[in-house]
């Protein structure tokens, strides 16, 4: 009975939840503006997982390369940290620093992105290419 009282207690909120998304296009107050700017930071992370599997899977068979990949990655997001913490410093507990900091985020993330796709894009007989074509 409780189980029935929660789930229908939890699926009053749902539409509500739907209905509060914001429209990213019009966005006009710092909710909502935030709400854009951390939907665009999740789709962003996303695609960069994507890519960091694909190139993960195309390194399978080679163990070194593999590991630099993992730690290229690793010293990247400290430095997307890092980065992004100083960037958006200033605005640090003010109502835009949510904002800011997921708008850096998301444009250093859309950057490593492209940056490991070019990295699957090798040129035949290229000496400096760190994922070999599949």
């Amino acid at each position: 009975m409780r189980t029935l009282l929660l789930s229908l207690g939890l699926a009053m909120f749902v539409p509500a939840a739907h209905a509060a998304t914001p429209d990213c296009a019009n966005a006009s107050d710092q909710a909502g503006m935030t709400a854009c700017a951390a939907a665009q930071y999740k789709q962003a992370d996303a695609a960069l997982n994507a890519a960091y599997k694909q190139a993960s899977a195309r390194l399978k068979d080679d163990k070194d390369q593999h590991q630099r990949l993992v730690a290229a990655q690793r010293a990247w997001i400290a430095f997307r940290d890092a980065e992004c913490a100083f960037k958006t410093g200033l605005a640090e507990g003010g109502s835009a620093y949510p904002m800011l900091l997921a708008q850096c985020q998301a444009a250093l993330t859309e950057q490593r992105t492209a940056a490991l796709q070019a990295h699957m894009k090798c040129e035949e007989g290229s000496l400096d290419c760190a994922i070999p074509n599949e």
